[in-house]
Parts: C-alpha cells; sequence; structure tokens
C-alpha cells in the first residue's frame, strides 16, 4: 500500500505537492526541488508535459524519485498516446516501483510548444481511470488476463470552482464510477466557493484533496483568471497581493496559502500544493498551515 492511499484511508490529513520535469535530461535541479519536500509531504505528483509542453518523461522522474526513497504520483495525459501505450505504460510504472497515478485527459496541443502535432486523446480520463481498475483486477481494456496485475491508486481530477460547477459534478460521479481512489482538485482561492461544492459532493464517500497553486504576482492571478478555466482569483487576494511590495510578496503569497488551507482543512481530506518552482516555500506555507 502506498503513503498515499495510506494516508487516505485512515483519515489522516494527506499532504501533495509536485515537480515538474525539465525541457531536457538535466533533472538535477527537479530533483533537488522534490528533496526539499520528501519529509513533508506524503507524495509528490510530476506532471505530465504540462500545458502540452515536451518535457521528460513523467515516468521516468517518478522512478529516479522511488530509487532516491520517495513516493511520486504518476501524472499521466491521454493526449500523447493511444491505449495501447497508455497500459503499457501503466503496467512499466508499476514494474519500476511507481504506485499512485493522477488521470488527466491533458491539454490541447495548441495550447503548448507544438501546436501542430497531432493530438490523441484515443481515451479520455474518465476511461483511463477504467483501463487501470482493469489492470488493478488483472484484465487489460479488453479483457485479455494479464501475467501478474498491478495495484496502482489511482485518481482523478476535478475543478470546484468551475461555472456552472454541475457538469464538474457529474463528470466527478462518473471518475468514481470507474474506479478513481482519489481527487485532487483545480486550484481554490475561495473558501465559500469550496464548502458549496464539498457540500454537494459529500455524499460520493471519496477523499478529495483541495488544490492551491502558489500566487507569485497579482499580474499571475489575473492571467489565470483571464486564461485558465475554472480558477477564481478573488479581486480582494489580487488586491492584497498588489499592495504588497516586490520584496515582500513571496512572505505574502506564503501567508495566503496557508491561510487558504486553514480555512478549507476542516472541509476535505488533504491539500496539494502546486508551487510552480517555488518549491522552496512548500515547507512554510506547511508550516504556517499548521500542517506540521
Amino acid at each position: 500500500m502506498s503513503k498515499l492511499s495510506e494516508a487516505l484511508k485512515n483519515k489522516k490529513f494527506a499532504v501533495t505537492s509536485e515537480v515538474g520535469p525539465p525541457k531536457g535530461v538535466n533533472i538535477k535541479v527537479c530533483i533537488e526541488d522534490a528533496e526539499l519536500i520528501k519529509d513533508k509531504v506524503d507524495a509528490i505528483n510530476v506532471t505530465d508535459n504540462q500545458s502540452a509542453v515536451m518535457r521528460i518523461s513523467s515516468m521516468a522522474v517518478c522512478h529516479v524519485l522511488v530509487e532516491k526513497g520517495m513516493e511520486p504520483v504518476f501524472q499521466m495525459v491521454c493526449r500523447d498516446k493511444n491505449r495501447l501505450g497508455l497500459q503499457a505504460d501503466l503496467l512499466g510504472a508499476w514494474a519500476l516501483g511507481i504506485q499512485n497515478v493522477l488521470c488527466l485527459t491533458g491539454d490541447h496541443n495548441v495550447m503548448g510548444d507544438h501546436p501542430t502535432s497531432k493530438p490523441v486523446f484515443d481515451i479520455d480520463s474518465v476511461q483511463l481511470i477504467k483501463a487501470i481498475t482493469d489492470l488493478n483486477s488483472g484484465k487489460d481494456m479488453v479483457g485479455n488476463a494479464l501475467d501478474g496485475a498491478p495495484n496502482l491508486f489511482h485518481g482523478a481530477v476535478v475543478t470546484p470552482e468551475s461555472d456552472p460547477v454541475e457538469p464538474q459534478i457529474i463528470k466527478m460521479k462518473k471518475k468514481i464510477d470507474a474506479g478513481a481512489q482519489f481527487f485532487q482538485t483545480q486550484a481554490v482561492y475561495d473558501p465559500v466557493a469550496f464548502e458549496k461544492f464539498m457540500n454537494k459532493v459529500s455524499r460520493f464517500n471519496v477523499p478529495v484533496m483541495v488544490g492551491i497553486v502558489v500566487l507569485k504576482s497579482p499580474a499571475m492571478a489575473k492571467f489565470m483568471n483571464e486564461n485558465v478555466a475554472g480558477i477564481k482569483v478573488p479581486v480582494e487576494i489580487i488586491k492584497e497581493m498588489a499592495d504588497t511590495q516586490k520584496e515582500d510578496r513571496v512572505k505574502k503569497s506564503i501567508e495566503i496559502s496557508a491561510r487558504i488551507i486553514r480555512q478549507v482543512k476542516a472541509l476535505c481530506q488533504g491539500v496539494h500544493i502546486m508551487p510552480l518552482g517555488w518549491d522552496k516555500h512548500v515547507p512554510a506555507i506547511l508550516e504556517q498551515a499548521g500542517l506540521y
């Protein structure tokens, strides 16, 4: 059993963070970032060609983390491979000691650095979740028996502040029916909206980890509001950042992230922090949030 699955099963408030693989083979900084947080989290997500930008493979970095005694969450998008390749990588991940998987459909290719590349999207995240459920039961997607089955702990994503939120809840239910065992959310900045969402999905009885994207500047907040679906940074938080001197913004960013975690902690089963390169500040966020 993975450390993450054990924490969620035992009702411990679970903590995950994430690292982004580099565009190249120099993974030194990526691994150093993971080392900074390894003793403060239950697992570390490794993004998969995030934002449709080509990078070194998530599975390779996950394997290195395993070798160094850390527990990764292997993020897998459906954009880049068909069902043969996805299933093969899932079995390969298990053989390499990777126990956790987060299933995502993935951003479209036109958003990334290879906009003319051919998108695959042979299956979506719901079907990928079902594929893992099947693999865990000893069969592939078409019912063929496996010679040895994995026991992957697989989760999915949901966007609590999407407007309207009902389609998100409908898809969340489909993911649960397909076998999703936990959820990490898109960034949350409005505790009231998150509470309303959690009240609507509490009947599902599946662990939900609130997502926190660490704000770096008011410009970043405005950009996300305008360009990232389902993210809504309140004007009050943008003003709070804007009114802070540049040399004090790291401190303010830590304060805002920790405050949101404290406000929503009682509503969910864990937190997933997306530091976007500010990994060294994750321990301070967790400390101010009262998580260690």
